[in-house]
């Protein structure tokens, strides 16, 4: 019970006399030794940092108010205030201060505001010691009290001691009565003078002498003393106004009477200070600070007893969802739920997180579907207010609503397409109402504030939702104001407002006329097919202007969904549609939304722009501005700087080689040559690359190739098979096989002749190594293959062998272009292999003995194979013994 007792909420005065919340503890007076005295401490509630540490000092001045209000000042210009959330938990701190300070507790102010200098400039005058002495409450001494009360204003001393006199006397009530006659009496001098005294006791800034002024019983009375300005030929009628014109209006009866009265009393206070007293001068500026403080501490208390009271909001809810509730019942009820979310901003922020979670938990957002979707401007009025209250408090929380509300309900009928629409529908001229929503959507789809937890992204999850159920309700007034088949500039401008359906109905059509995958040559922008499709109509042009704002804020703010949609609906071709608008202001958000995609250097992009053509309809608005020095010249100009400076070289080639003809009349920049310079840069580095290469393959790869393949050749002719021979005469038969062998050579020799490379270009020829049999049949292209010769003349085949060795290329399909000496230099190698080959073997044949053994399938005996190269094939090899 303590605890609940002694919670309080800090609060100091800022410099433009607004009370700051600091935060909710839990306060207890205790000795502090650094301080030395009893001091006021208030812990944090969530943390248990600490919120004050206040000493009691014997001369401040305290003040209690309202039961659970303790005010005072720590130092000049800053004061603070607890407020309790029982009035038990206040009396006992009250107690405290005052058994600290030696007062009554039964007060309530404990020390006069003693100002130094005002005690240095009065401490000479007996006056100060006392109370000062109020005239009798009379007719005849009005004139004496109004100059009494006017005189202490300047001296705050003298102003604390007037309210004292004033609240002990109970003189406030006394003056009323006075009123009452001087208006019997039709007493103008007297009801003047009342005047002077009543705003003067209100400037005393005395929250003691508010309460008894704003009481039931006085405040009419106050309000009618205020009516009789003597700067006025004739009285106000204010309480007319606040007893006849102003009704409360209660949506659901209110069954707490001091709820009631408090609701009427913050209204009637809140009309003294907007309406009828004058805006204070600078010297007046401060007088009603307790005034203001009045105010928000009555709101706070208000919007506390009405979330408590759980079976109100209930049914408050289930009248505003009912659908026999009639138009004048619903809007009543809405226009109660924004003056409750308007008196919400005044909690501290755990208060206003309470609060608001519980409008989500009784189906606020539900309800605003259905008030939103009404014809009564007042009431979409009033629910754009209450959705824009819930938008800033957490965008979080409107976001899991409309994704889980997607799961039950068509697309139409979605909270965030509602809200799209009215933003679409807006009747302003001057768009005031979407330019609210559109704010408001942009909130909502910014990733800065999306929470990401561990188990998923709301990011994410969020704009998959809204690229695939809202984006096409959003841009199919673009669509729709760009499309070729338009017949009517402002068709869209006449229809919309009273068909909801036709502006969502292109989201669909338009899908097919704009494929991703190619851009016909028909849509190309600039062609005179769209240059006659531009919306003329002020408002939409104004609506078109709004929906680019929010897609640039989509480009520069996510990733591949925004990219994915423009490129899916061809948007940016659509969008530069309107650089033909004659109204300039639509024609700089087109270009703004192409540079916001060029400034993000993404090649994706840029490939679609220039696969598009999409330069063209800006260079045709440039060129149509002509000489003009406007902000659609700079702003062109920019983009093209942009492209140079930053070097996109894929845009600078698209606009040379395009545009350049067009562009080089334009002297006024260096823009447009510093493209071509940077262009032809470019060529040169890119023609200097492609030349370095081709030497480095001519002089350096290609000879390392070359060698590469003599090399492997080497390696093949070291497994090479010869053709055998009769082993029957070994050394007779020598001639005769040499003979062969050199029929086999002349043979080979040709047909590399006829081999040799056709020339392709003056000085150049090209080679091509194809594949082998067996490289062709999927076996390893370096095996060697015996080739059977056909049978000679003579017909002696089975006697001898012919020697026939073929040596396929290590790379097959390689084709290397040669030069002239490159082709000699292969010619001269190839024959000195040859010779080589062939004095090798006759050297063989002269010193060593060499067996030559038959595997064939029908020979005599058949061998496993070659013991050296493990082959079984019927294959001819020698070995050397």
């Amino acid at each position: 019970m303590s605890d609940t007792r002694r919670r309080v909420k800090v609060y100091t005065l800022n410099e433009d006399r607004q009370w700051d919340d600091r935060g909710t503890g839990h306060v207890s007076s205790t000795y502090v030794e650094e301080l030395k005295g009893m001091s006021l401490l208030v812990r944090a509630e969530s943390d248990g940092s600490l919120l004050l540490e206040s000493k009691i000092n014997p001369n401040t001045a305290y003040q209690k108010q309202q039961d659970t209000l303790i005010v005072w000042s720590e130092a000049e210009n800053y004061d603070l205030a607890l407020s309790f959330q029982e009035k038990a938990g206040c009396d006992e701190i009250w107690e405290k201060i005052c058994q600290v300070q030696g007062k009554d507790p039964s007060v309530e102010v404990t020390q006069d505001l003693i100002d130094e200098s005002e005690e240095e400039r009065f401490e000479e005058m007996p006056e100060t010691s006392h109370l000062i002495d109020l005239p009798t409450c009379e007719l005849n001494k009005l004139e004496e009290i109004a100059d009494l009360v006017t005189s202490v204003l300047s001296s705050p001393i003298r102003r604390e001691k007037l309210a004292l006199a004033l609240e002990n006397e109970g003189y406030i009530k006394k003056l009323l009565q006075l009123f009452q006659a001087c208006e019997n009496l039709e007493n103008t001098e007297g009801l003047h003078h009342l005047y002077e005294i009543i705003r003067g006791i209100l400037f005393l800034n005395k929250a003691t002498l508010f309460e008894v002024m704003f009481s039931d019983e006085c405040i009419m009375d106050v309000v009618g003393c205020l009516e009789y300005d003597p700067a006025l030929a004739q009285p106000k009628r204010h309480r007319e106004f606040l007893t006849k014109t102003a009704k409360f209006k209660e949506v659901i009866p209110i069954t707490d009477s001091e709820l009631r009265q408090k609701i009427h009393q913050t209204y009637r206070v809140q009309y003294i200070q907007d309406i009828i007293l004058p805006t204070p001068s600078v010297f007046e500026e401060n007088f009603l600070s307790t005034l203001t403080s009045f105010i928000f501490f009555n709101k706070v208390e208000i919007v506390s007893m009405l979330q408590e009271d759980e079976k109100f909001l209930s049914e408050v809810f289930a009248q505003l969802t009912d659908e026999a509730t009639d138009d004048d019942k619903r809007r009543e009820l809405v226009n109660f739920f924004k003056e409750f979310c308007a008196f919400s901003q005044t909690l501290q922020p755990q208060n206003r997180d309470a609060f608001f979670k519980t409008l989500a938990k009784l189906g606020i957002l539900p309800a605003l579907e259905i008030v939103m979707g009404m014809d009564d401007l007042q009431v979409r009025s009033a629910a754009t207010d209450i959705f824009s209250y819930l938008v800033e408090f957490s965008p979080s929380m409107v976001r899991e609503f409309v994704m889980q509300e997607a799961q039950q309900s068509d697309d139409d009928i979605l909270l965030i397409n509602v809200v799209i629409e009215q933003m679409i529908c807006d009747t302003d001229p001057e768009l005031g109402g979407a330019v609210q929503l559109m704010g408001l959507l942009r909130t909502l789809i910014d990733p800065e504030n999306m929470l990401a937890t561990t188990n998923k992204t709301e990011k994410s999850e969020f704009l998959n939702f809204f690229y695939n159920h809202c984006m096409h309700v959003l841009t199919a007034p673009l669509l729709t104001n760009t499309s070729e088949d338009k017949c009517e500039k402002d068709f869209f401008l006449k229809h919309y407002r009273y068909s909801w359906s036709f502006v969502c109905t292109p989201s669909h059509s338009h899908s097919h006329s704009t494929p991703s995958s190619s851009i016909s040559q028909d849509n190309i922008v600039g062609s005179n097919k769209n240059n006659t499709i531009c919306p003329d109509n002020y408002q939409t042009a104004q609506l078109l202007a709004l929906i680019l704002e929010l897609l640039t804020f989509c480009v520069e703010h996510h990733t591949y969904h925004i990219k994915n949609y423009i490129m899916n609906k061809d948007l940016l071709r659509r969008v530069l549609v309107l650089m033909n608008s004659k109204h300039t202001f639509l024609a700089l958000c087109a270009l703004r939304f192409m540079r916001r995609i060029i400034g993000l250097k993404d090649e994706f992009y840029n490939r679609y722009i220039t696969k598009g053509n999409l330069f063209e309809p800006v260079i045709n608005a440039l060129l149509d501005n002509g000489t003009r020095y406007n902000l659609l010249n700079s702003a062109v100009i920019e983009l093209f700087e942009f492209i140079r400076v930053e070097d996109i070289k894929s845009l600078t080639a698209h606009i040379v080689e395009n545009f350049y003809k067009a562009l080089e009349s334009i002297e006024y920049v260096q823009t447009f040559k510093g493209l071509k310079t940077k262009y032809e840069q470019e060529k040169d580095r890119q023609n200097q690359k492609l030349n370095s290469n081709r030497f480095r393959r001519d002089a350096k790869t290609l000879e390392e190739d070359e060698e590469m393949w003599f090399n492997e050749d080497e390696e093949e002719e070291g497994k090479a098979v010869v053709a055998p021979v009769e082993k029957s005469k070994p050394e007779d038969d020598f001639p005769d096989n040499y003979e062969k062998f050199m029929e086999t050579k002349k043979a080979k020799e040709s047909e590399d002749k006829e081999n040799l490379p056709k020339r392709t270009s003056p000085g150049g020829f090209k080679f091509t190594f194809s594949h082998s049999a067996s490289a062709a049949n999927g076996t390893n292209s370096k095996s060697v293959v015996a080739q059977t010769p056909p049978a000679t003349s003579n017909g002696s085949s089975s006697k001898t062998t012919n020697l026939a060795t073929s040596v396929t290329a290590t790379k097959p399909g390689l084709t290397m272009p040669f030069t002239v000496p490159k082709v000699m230099k292969y010619v001269v190698r190839f024959s000195v292999k040859l010779i080589t080959f062939s004095i090798e073997f006759i050297l063989y044949r002269v010193i060593f003995s060499v067996e030559f053994s038959t595997v064939s399938d029908g020979g005599e005996r058949e061998s496993p194979g070659c013991q050296r190269c493990r082959i079984n094939d019927p294959v001819v090899c020698f070995t050397i013994i």
